[in-house]
This record gives structure tokens, sequence and C-alpha cells, in this order.
């Protein structure tokens, strides 16, 4: 059995402890929802101040070309670029990821129609998903297709191959599940939908940060997409594991060989002046910009783009002592030993593990099941100083769920153990069935 000796000393050699002194982080507390929004920064603070009281205050329009507002969608991009197998020049941070899928659903389904084969085919009438994805997901789909006539099928995760059909359009998932963590092969995925003709989109909401993502699965830039495992389309939020802060702005990614489409300058239909390639010429026609920049679309939200920065800057220091290779390492120990000491010390209670053991099929969360009392449980661990959060199921196949994230930028395998401590207490002492903590908050 795995001692809190054994965790320490498993801190103590960790190459990666020296990350959590770019955090601020509360006395007292356990953070295991950084899935849900990450640590602030310790930059932060001061980086936004001195955007207000310096650029903003002192600068004022000037900004915008002395600070370098302008460009910063692109420049954080780039920054960001790394961290999900992406290249210069093919990330823009702007927006949200609602706003973000939105363009590119819509973007592939423009592709599809434009790249029609004959009239001898059959009609692709299909998007697919997965039943449980993100619910802002399945809404901006479901919008979509009401919209163009189009149906959203939704299936469970074991059922996807099979529908891989030639009436499919655009097959959109996340890569990591938000209630169970489950990841997808996307790379495999993504290959086996192209041999039928389907584009794909992928919500990286859950993985940016958090685990290595290849965008670039093929290692090439301009392969035909229909021979490629390289993904089409991606997005994914800043305030997660990327630790942007609350509504920090989105980001969205484009394969090359569809961006630099010149036969579809409304390839994606939010066509604001950002997005234009000249927008300062304030010509009353639209002309889209090269590559990346046509996913802009209005005035960029410069302070939180800057709050951004500070969480991607910490990733810069985390190259330094393994990079995203060193942080997954971590995650998968920290799940890992999470997993092990709730089944150790927390037998008989009832819990279920929702999350897949396998370290290839697995994010960096752990999700437990309960038939009763999830959100108490979750409420009771929050008052101690553990912080989680609750998801709620549809039934049987949907359990209730609760929900931990493990960030390995600032999570040591102590807090691990003290967390899964404060459970067990809580578990044995019934304490979860106070009618405080029955009381369903407007987050949860």
């Amino acid at each position: 059995m795995t001692t809190l000796q054994d965790c320490r000393a498993m801190d103590a050699q960790d190459p990666l402890r020296p990350l959590r002194a770019h955090f601020s982080l509360p006395d007292g507390v356990i953070y295991l929802d950084g899935n849900s929004l990450g640590v602030a920064p310790k930059a932060a603070a001061a980086r936004v101040a001195e955007v207000v009281e310096q650029e903003w205050t002192q600068g004022l329009i000037r900004s915008w070309n002395d600070a370098g507002w302008v460009h910063l969608p692109q420049r954080l991009g780039d920054q960001l670029a790394p961290l999900i197998g992406a290249g210069p020049g093919e990330v823009v941070c702007t927006d949200t990821t609602s706003i973000n899928l939105y363009k590119v659903l819509s973007a592939a389904l423009n592709i599809v129609r434009a790249d029609a084969p004959g009239v001898d085919t059959p009609a692709r009438t299909k998007v697919l998903s997965e039943r449980s994805n993100f619910p802002t997901d399945l809404y901006i789909a479901e919008g979509l297709c009401h919209e163009r006539g189009l149906e959203l099928v939704l299936l469970e995760p074991e059922d996807i191959a099979a529908a891989l059909q030639d009436d499919v359009a655009v097959l959109m998932l996340t890569h990591v599940n938000y209630r169970t963590g489950a990841m997808h092969d996307m790379a495999a995925i993504t290959a086996a939908a192209h041999a039928r003709g389907i584009v794909c989109v992928w919500d990286l909401a859950h993985s940016a940060g958090a685990v290595p993502v290849d965008l670039h699965a093929d290692g090439a830039d301009f392969v035909e997409w229909r021979a490629s495992k390289s993904a089409d389309f991606a997005v994914g939020c800043g305030y997660k594991y990327l630790n942007g802060g609350p509504g920090a702005p989105a980001f969205v990614w484009v394969h090359p060989r569809h961006a630099g489409r010149t036969d579809l300058p409304f390839m994606q239909p939010l066509s604001g002046w950002f997005g234009h390639a000249a927008p300062f010429a304030f010509t009353p026609e639209y002309q889209p910009a090269a590559g990346i920049r046509r996913f802009l679309c209005g005035t960029q939200p410069i302070l939180s783009l800057s709050a951004l920065q500070c969480g991607l800057d910490v990733f810069g220091a985390a190259q330094a002592l393994g990079g995203m290779a060193a942080l997954r390492a971590k995650s998968l120990a920290l799940t890992d030993l999470f997993i092990a000491l709730v089944e150790e010390r927390c037998a008989g209670h009832g819990l279920g593990l929702a999350t897949p053991r396998a370290h290839g099929a697995r994010g960096s969360q752990v999700c437990l099941t309960k038939d009763e009392g999830a959100y108490a449980i979750v409420q009771a661990l929050i008052a101690r100083g553990v912080i989680g959060d609750f998801r709620k199921g549809d039934g049987a196949r949907h359990p209730d769920i609760l929900r931990f994230g493990f960030t390995p930028l600032y999570l040591g395998f102590e807090d691990v153990w003290h967390a899964v401590e404060h459970l067990r207490q809580v578990l044995e002492s019934a304490e979860w069935q106070r009618p405080e903590f029955k009381q369903i908050n407007a987050v949860t």
C-alpha cells in the first residue's frame, strides 16, 4: 500500500516540481478542478495591470501598434501551437470555443459541399458525434444541422467506426471526453473517416496543455486530405489546462490544406473585419486574409489575451524540464496513484471507475461514479478544501460523475494522498449526507 511518505518521496524526485511556484494556490486547498478552470499564474495580475495602467491608460490607441495588440492573437497562437502539434502561423487565440466551433464546423460543411462528387454518389447528409460529447458542441452542431437540413447523429464511442459511411459529411469529436476522461485515438479515427471522404473536427478543450496532441499526424503539410490521418480542424479553450483565466479566449487551428483555399472566400461564415486581408483599407467588400487569420472575426479582447499569455508562458518554463512528454508522464503517474489509493482506501463505499485504466485511452482526469450522493460527496470535499466537480448523468449508461482533474504543472503526489484521505473520511463518516451538501448550486 502506498503511504504518505512514499508520496512525499515522489514529490522530492519530481523534475516538474519547480513549476508549482509559477501559480497562486490558496493555502489549505487541494485543487483537482484544473480541467474546468485552471489556477491563476502569479504573473497574471501584474500583466493585466500593466496592460490597463500603461498600454491602455498611457498608450491609448497607439498601443495597437506600439504594444503589438493587433498581432496578439497570432503571437499567442504560435506560442500555443507546439502544445498541440501545430506549426507556426496555423493557430490563432480568439473568441470562445463555441464560436470557433461554429466557424470550423461551418467551414467543414462548406468544404464538403464544394468538393461534392458527382450526382451518382449518395448525398452527405449527416454529422456524426458522440452522445456524451460536451453539450455546447452538440448544440452548435444541432443548430447548424437545422439550418442546413442535415441530420445530427449521436453515437456511443464503440459505434462510431461502423457509422463512417458515404452519407456522412463531418465527424465532430472531443479528443478527451469531458465526463469520463476517455481519450480517442485521433490519428486512427481521422484516417478511417478520411478514407470515406469525411471531414474531421476535433475539440481539444480537455487535451491542450495536459496530453500530447499531434494535429499533423502525417508529418507533412499538404497531403491530399482523403489519404491523411492529420486532422482537418481543431478548437479548444484557454481557461482549463492552459490557465488563461475564467472565460479566457479560445483557440482555432485549421490545416493549411484548408486554410489556404482561395476558392471559398466565405469558407467560415463570421467574416468580420479582423479576418479581412486588409482591415484598415475599409473596403465595403470582404476579402479573406491569408491562412489562419481568416478565422478571426471582430476586435480582439486584449485584456483577456494578455492574461492567457501568462498561462502559456509557464509552458515555456516546462519545455526546459521535458515539455509535454514530461507533463504527460507526471499526469499518468498522478492519475494512476489516485485510482490505486481510491481502490485501496475507499473500498466498500460503492464507488465505480468511469475513466479507462489504459494509459493510451485516458486524458488527465479521473471520474468516479456512485449510485447515490455523488453531488453531495463533491460538496463535502469542497467544504474540506478538496475541489473537484460533479457532472450529472442521464441513466445507467451515463451515471452521475465525481470528476477530478490532475494538472501536472502544479499538483503534487502528496496532494493526491491527502485528497483520497479526505474522500475516505467523507464516505466513512457519512458526512456527505448533511443537508447543506445537498443544496444544488447554479454551477456544479
